[in-house]
């Protein structure tokens, strides 16, 4: 396997040559086209793949982390804000059945920031603010009982740190074996 970096998002799927266009029909057939994908992506990896779910608020700087880590064999993420247990449960289930690890990497960024963020995206990108607000309220962390078999919290700023947080304790990270 090539190291090549396959992510799965469903706002890709929304891209059209005039933007990003979103309709209640074409969202959900965004995200069924990503739970085929993650499965057939799952099945060619030949039991040898880990998926990634990254999650937060729109803004939180999900998409700019993944560009930060490097291409590894094997894992794959999967890039949407996902706020509660049900909107994670399929994902998980879908690695499960195809026998992938998954671990979840929530990107806990304060609302004002993820609000100022959003503001700053091109027209067609932006979020409306109160749909992040109704995330932001609703959002419940990962936890290891949803099947999880890691669980990572970045916290803080700027995002270019983030990739170094890995390696040093309390740094932004909080990984589920040290109890979070």
């Amino acid at each position: 396997m090539t190291n090549r970096m396959w992510t799965i998002n469903p706002d890709d799927l929304l891209e059209t040559p005039e933007g990003r266009i979103w309709t209640p029909e074409r969202n959900a057939a965004a995200w069924a086209q990503c739970y085929a994908a993650l499965a057939q992506a799952i099945t060619d990896m030949a039991g040898d793949a880990r998926v990634i779910l990254v999650c937060g608020i729109q803004g939180a700087g999900k998409t700019s982390w993944i560009a930060t880590q490097p291409p590894v064999p094997g894992v794959l993420y999967f890039d949407a804000a996902l706020p509660g247990i049900r909107h994670r449960a399929k994902i998980i289930a879908i690695a499960r059945d195809g026998g992938a690890a998954i671990e979840a990497v929530w990107i806990d960024t304060p609302l004002a920031t993820a609000l100022a963020r959003n503001a700053g995206r091109s027209p067609d990108k932006v979020v409306p603010a109160d749909a992040i607000r109704s995330v932001a309220a609703q959002f419940e962390g990962p936890s290891l009982a949803e099947g999880f078999d890691r669980i990572r919290v970045y916290t803080g700023e700027p995002l270019a740190l983030w990739q170094d947080s890995v390696a040093q304790s309390g740094s932004g990270l909080r990984s589920s074996s040290e109890g979070s």
